[in-house]
Parts: C-alpha cells; sequence; structure tokens
C-alpha cells in the first residue's frame, strides 16, 4: 500500500530539501557507425545521435511537468571514439569531438560523454591518438566531455597511460586558460570505469551496453541532511544509518519512477538507477554537511572517513531495495567546487587534499574538481593519478581524478566555474617530485584480489 505519510516526506523533499533528479542519460552504440573514411563516419555518428535522441529533452521535460518532479540535465553517453578511430588511421580525432558536439547540441542536451579511451591493460590502435588530442579537442568544443580509464582490479595500473594522462590534464588546462582551465573539469581519469555511469564528466556506454539505453542519476543530499536534523544528538549510530537507508530508498524509487517513465516514452530499454548523492553549490545540498551533521565540527576532521564510509554504505542499502537495477557509481560524491560544505572546509583549512585522498577509499568517485596550483608539473598529477588508482585497483571500487591545474594562479586563490561547477580554492600540493616513479612506465601488476576465478 502507499503511505500517505511517506508521498508527504517526499512532496517535502521535492520542495523545500533540494531533492532533484540530476540526470537522464541516454546511452547510445557507435558500433555501427565504423567506418575507414572518416567523413562518412562523423556523419553516421551525427545522424544516430540525433535520431535516437530526437525526443530526449522534450520528453524529459514533459515528465518533470507532468510529475513535478526537478529534473536538472538531460544527457548523452556514446561508445569510447578511441573504439572507432582504429578503423580510420589517418582521421583527426578533434573531427569526431566536433561532430559530438554538433550533435548533442542539435539535440539539445547538456553534455555529451564518451570522447575516450580504455586503455587499462595497452594502447590499441586509435587510443594513443585520441588521448593527444584531447586538449585540442576540449577546447575546440562546448560540450564535450572526456574520460580514460587507466587501470582495473583485473588487469593493474598501465603506468604509460598514467604518464601521459598527467601531461592530458595540464595541457588540457593550459589549452582552456582563458576560460577558467574549463577543459580540465570535463576530462576524468578511472580506475575501474562503469559501463554505464549517467554522470558527467566521466560517463560513456560500454561494449557491454544495448544498442541504446536511459539510465538515471539520483541526487540528495538535502533531503538526507534534513532527515538528520530531525534526530536527537545523542541518537546512536544505527538508528543514524537506518533513517539515511530508509531516506535513500525515498530518493531512488523516484528515479525509478523517472526512469520508468523515460523508457516508456522513448521506447528505449530502462538501464540502471545511480543513486549517488551529487552535491550543488546550493546551501544545504552538501555532503560535507550530512558529515558534519553526524556530529564532526568540520569536514576533514578526525571521524571524517568513518563517517563517510557509513553514509556510503547505508545509502546503497537504502537504494538496492528501491530498484532492480542499480549500477554507475553509487554512492555520496565528494566533489570540492560542486559542494558548499566541501568549499568551506577547504577554504578554512579543515579539509586538505591528503585527507580527500584518505575519504576516496570509501566514497563513491575520488578527486573531484579540485583544483591545484598552475605551476604543479605533469609529474606530480600523474603520480596524484597514480595513487588514486591505486586505491581503487587495491579495494576493487571505482576511483577517479579529476584536477583542474590553475594556470597562472597559486594556492589560496580562488577558481569560480559558476552553474553546477561552483568555485573553490586553490589547495596546495605537494611538490616533492615524483620523476623517476612515474617515467619507469610499464605496468603495475594486478593485485591478488584480480584472481577471483
Amino acid at each position: 500500500m502507499i503511505n500517505t505519510k511517506d508521498i508527504l516526506e517526499t512532496i517535502e523533499m521535492l520542495t523545500s530539501e533540494n531533492l532533484d533528479v540530476r540526470t537522464v542519460t541516454m546511452g547510445i552504440s557507435l558500433l555501427d557507425c565504423i567506418d575507414p573514411d572518416p567523413d562518412k563516419a562523423c556523419q553516421k555518428i551525427y545522424d544516430k545521435i540525433t535520431t535516437k535522441a530526437a525526443h530526449l529533452v522534450e520528453e524529459v521535460d514533459k515528465i518533470a511537468a507532468d510529475y513535478g518532479i526537478p529534473i536538472i540535465n538531460k544527457r548523452i553517453s556514446v561508445t569510447p571514439i578511441a573504439m572507432l578511430l582504429g578503423a580510420a588511421p589517418d582521421a583527426d580525432p578533434v573531427q569526431y569531438a566536433k561532430t559530438l558536439d554538433a550533435a548533442a547540441k542539435k539535440v539539445g542536451v547538456n553534455f555529451i560523454g564518451g570522447f575516450g579511451a580504455l586503455v587499462h591493460k595497452g594502447f590499441s590502435s586509435g587510443d594513443e591518438r585520441l588521448i593527444r588530442s584531447i586538449p585540442r579537442a576540449l577546447a575546440e568544443t562546448d560540450i564535450v566531455c572526456s574520460s580514460v580509464n587507466i587501470g582495473s582490479t583485473k588487469s593493474g595500473l598501465n603506468m604509460d597511460a598514467v604518464r601521459l594522462m598527467g601531461q592530458v590534464v595540464r595541457d588540457t588546462a593550459e589549452a582552456t586558460k582563458d576560460n577558467m582551465c574549463m577543459g580540465a573539469a570535463k576530462l576524468v581519469v578511472f580506475c575501474n570505469a562503469p559501463e554505464d555511469n549517467p554522470f558527467m564528466a566521466g560517463a560513456f556506454h560500454g561494449v557491454g551496453e544495448p544498442d541504446c539505453v536511459i539510465h538515471v542519476g539520483v541526487s540528495g543530499p538535502g533531503a538526507v541532511r534534513a532527515a538528520l536534523a530531525k534526530l536527537p544528538k545523542d541518537a546512536p549510530l544505527d538508528q543514524v544509518a537506518e533513517l539515511i537507508k530508509k531516506t535513500a530508498f525515498k530518493i531512488t524509487r523516484l528515479g525509478q519512477l523517472v526512469a520508468n517513465l523515460a523508457s516508456q516514452a522513448l521506447g528505449v530499454p530502462a538501464g540502471i538507477i545511480d543513486l549517488s548523492l551529487a552535491p550543488t553549490p546550493a546551501i544545504g545540498d552538501s555532503v560535507a554537511h550530512i558529515l558534519e551533521g553526524m556530529g564532526l565540527e568540520g569536514c576533514g576532521s578526525c571521524g571524517t572517513t568513518a563517517a563517510l564510509a557509513m553514509l556510503n554504505d547505508a545509502v546503497k542499502k537504502g537504494g538496492v531495495m528501491a530498484s532492480n537495477h542499480v549500477g554507475g557509481l553509487s554512492g555520496a560524491f565528494i566533489p570540492v567546487s560542486e559542494d558548499d560544505g566541501m568549499i568551506k572546509a577547504a577554504t578554512c583549512g579543515s579539509l586538505t587534499l591528503e585527507k580527500l585522498e584518505a575519504m576516496t577509499a570509501v566514497c563513491s568517485v575520488g578527486i573531484d574538481m579540485v583544483v591545484i596550483p598552475g605551476d604543479t608539473t605533469a609529474e606530480v598529477i600523474s603520480a596524484l593519478i597514480a595513487d588514486e588508482a591505486a586505491i581503487g585497483m587495491v579495494n576493487s571500487k571505482t576511483t577517479a581524478v579529476r584536477v583542474i591545474p590553475a594556470i597562472g594562479h597559486k594556492a589560496g586563490d580562488v577558481l569560480d566555474f559558476g552553474g553546477l561547477l561552483g568555485y573553490a580554492p586553490i589547495m596546495p600540493i605537494s611538490k616533492y617530485a615524483p620523476d623517476v616513479f612515474i617515467h619507469r612506465g610499464g605496468r603495475v601488476p594486478a593485485p591478488m584480489q584480480a584472481l577471483k576465478n
């Protein structure tokens, strides 16, 4: 039976507590667009995207209006473009990026992801060409996002790719330095990248996915924080966890409803619900504030990692009861620039880069939307990627790095991206050189956890 109290609570979440469906993302396979002629391939890509997603924005907006559910973003993810480049050895990868940009603008989505490569075990034909083109591609397009998977628990870490990506991140920031280094904000380096992630900038359409599918990413840090505020300060932590589970269940059911409606309206299979708590710079819509609501003086204090581990676990336990197909990243995001509480904690010094790295061992993703000094070397960025990837590899979880070297700025300055990307203080990073380690190259062997067969 439908519980009237639960309905009223959900309405309160929508109207007063910043609950929204963060994204409806259509995944589209481009494998049937492969062609040795890049002009023909790009035409096929454009035609397929604009056909499959022709009514995506229209139908999702109608669902939002009919049901009073805020749906913030409409997005598209596609097959990693490096897979198409192997058949076109003379093609310019940026031509493909511009095609994605044009098609996405034609159908009216906010972002399109998939200009990327999967190189966790090595480079195949087309991979390195695409990776080296990322700085120019992200500088010459507006809504294209890029991701590269450089490691996995099964395969270990491709340190040649790690070394290359440190330079690519820095070059991407340089190429967009007149636009707040925005290109680096649209570039993610993964370990254990999921094939069905609906969130940008890391979304891509994996080869095991259907030809076309609808994924939904929910949000709701404000709803969780508001629920916690109703508990007495001396409530035991198992009671706190139980409340988070129940709240996550309601949030995920909302996402499942939207997925079912969008699937029916578009005639496309429903995929997964990503039940990640995705914060925004809006007051009260913060994962950091949830952690502080558990009893911490400031996010980043001792106890933060333990509190985040419990939050992540409770969110997943509540969400899996509300949907048959939970996937993507699913947990709690901790992007510094996109979370009002994280921004304040980083500004006052409560939250450091080293503490953030510890938190990524138990959170949903990793070092996310962190701004570092503009003079940070490519080797230091590569070493940060390697550290984060090692956490993901050993713990059999997804980790990622999305850092923005603020070209021309130093630690303590602020970079303001605007909108959902927010703003962030530039956080100091160790300048001790890891150059010899990074330039060794090769592969870090897979851990013992890989031998599960």
